[in-house]
This record gives structure tokens, C-alpha cells and sequence, in this order.
């Protein structure tokens, strides 16, 4: 049985691609080049492009190109003192985050509950996306009491930790206290920071952090790339588990 000429050129891209030929990052050629080179319509070249990226195999960034997505996921370990930076590191990703904004808000009902503060009270509102080898992984909605931090927005736009702003307010540690995880369909303006296929999903997850002493410093809302990143979940750090392994 002959197949379509737009299943030739997806196999020919796809086998490049799963041999190494083209590697992740790579910018495939424009679509008027990729009908010379396969002496095919652009209608095929379209079909084919669209069922790669609807795979995982290829990201189209409009404006910008179609590029070899990444294939090897991202396993990103929770536990109490889970830290951005440290778990990509330690898998030989450089890590970074770019500022998108900042504002203060009253705190929606949510939040104030997550923090245990009056509804209404002052939050500092910071979004940021992470990236991870220069590719986005997610976006982060973090919101924290300004009566604790005042300095904590500015700070945070200025491309300051927050450990280092929980330290200079006297917060030696602090702990994730609750960590919740599901899956939803990508809104498309979280298809276009985070550079995935819009009918990729994401993975919501939602946090608490507190000190020794249990007060609430932070809660965030983070939502990442469902196709580039996997979590794990440490349960040797958690401290109500026993000497067996398992929860009392």
C-alpha cells in the first residue's frame, strides 16, 4: 500500500531525529526549503511538521521556526527543601529564570487561606519563568505576606534568591510544607511562554513553605512543561516517616 507523501517526509524527519542526525535545539529548515528538499507541496510538509510536534518531536515557535524538541525528560525531585536550582544542576542543566512580573495584591481567598493571613492582606505577586538549558519548563505564580518580606518584590525583580531574602529577614531554613500535583490542557497564552505544542499538557503544581517554626512564607503556583519534565517524590526527606519507610 503506497503512503501519503506528508507520512514520507514525517518518517524521514522522525528517523533523523531518533538516530541523532538532527539534535534537540536543532532549527529544521524553512517550510520552502523543506519542499525543495523533499520535492513536495507545503500542504505535506505542514502535515508532517504538525503530527512531529503533536508527538513531542518538534516545537513550532511562531515567528521563530520549527525546532528539534528536547527528548530526554527532566526528573525533578520533591521533597522538603526542594530548590530550583540545585535539582537541575545536579542533572547537568544550567539553570535560570526570568523575571515577568511584579505587583502587590490583595490576597485572593486561596491564598490568604495557604498563608493563614486575613483575606485582603498585602501579597507580593511575582511570576517568573524557569528555564532550563535556555528551554522554558515552567512558570511560576509565587505570592508571599509583604507584612514579612515589604522588601521582597523589588528584590525578587532585581534577580535576588529567596532564600537569600528569607535569610536577610532572619529565616535560617524553611520547609515545603504541602505540595499538591494534576494535569490540565495548556492555556494558550502557558502554550506560548513555555514554547510546547498547544495541545500539550501541563503539570500544576501547587506549594506551601514554612519556616521551623511553621509560619507561612510562600505559596506558589507553578505550572510546567508536561512533555519536558517528570517529578519524583522523595519520601526519605519527609520527616513523618518512620524508620520503615513508612508513614506512621
Amino acid at each position: 500500500m503506497q503512503r501519503d507523501t506528508w507520512q514520507i517526509v514525517k518518517d524521514h524527519l522522525a528517523s533523523d531525529i531518533d538516530s541523532g542526525k538532527l539534535l534537540p535545539g536543532t532549527r529544521l529548515p524553512t517550510e520552502p526549503e523543506l519542499c525543495e528538499v523533499f520535492g513536495v507541496g507545503r500542504h505535506s510538509v505542514r502535515r508532517a511538521v504538525s503530527a512531529l510536534a503533536v508527538e513531542g518531536k518538534l516545537r513550532v515557535e511562531q515567528g521563530r521556526g520549527t525546532f528539534v524538541e528536547a527528548t530526554r525528560l527532566i526528573n525533578y525531585q520533591i521533597g522538603r527543601r526542594t530548590r530550583f536550582r540545585e535539582n537541575l544542576t545536579g542533572q547537568g542543566y544550567k539553570p535560570s529564570g526570568e523575571h515577568l512580573s511584579t505587583t502587590i495584591v490583595p490576597a485572593p481567598d486561596r491564598v490568604a487561606e495557604a498563608l493563614r493571613i486575613a483575606r485582603g492582606a498585602e501579597v507580593h505577586r511575582i511570576m517568573r519563568r524557569g528555564r532550563a538549558d535556555d528551554m522554558p519548563i515552567n512558570l511560576g505564580i509565587a505570592f508571599h505576606p509583604v507584612a514579612l518580606f515589604p522588601d521582597l518584590g523589588a528584590r525578587r525583580e532585581a534577580g535576588v534568591s529567596v532564600t537569600e531574602i528569607y535569610r536577610d529577614h532572619g529565616v535560617t531554613d524553611y520547609f515545603r510544607k504541602s505540595t499538591t500535583v494534576f494535569t490540565r490542557r495548556a492555556e494558550p497564552e502557558e502554550s506560548r511562554l513555555l514554547r510546547q505544542h498547544p495541545d500539550h499538557p501541563v503539570m500544576v503544581v501547587t506549594k506551601i513553605d514554612v519556616d521551623t517554626k511553621g509560619t507561612a512564607l510562600g505559596y506558589s503556583e507553578a505550572v510546567w512543561a508536561g512533555d519536558r519534565v517528570q517529578f519524583s517524590f522523595d519520601s526519605l526527606d519527609d520527616p513523618f516517616v518512620g524508620e520503615e519507610g513508612k508513614t506512621p
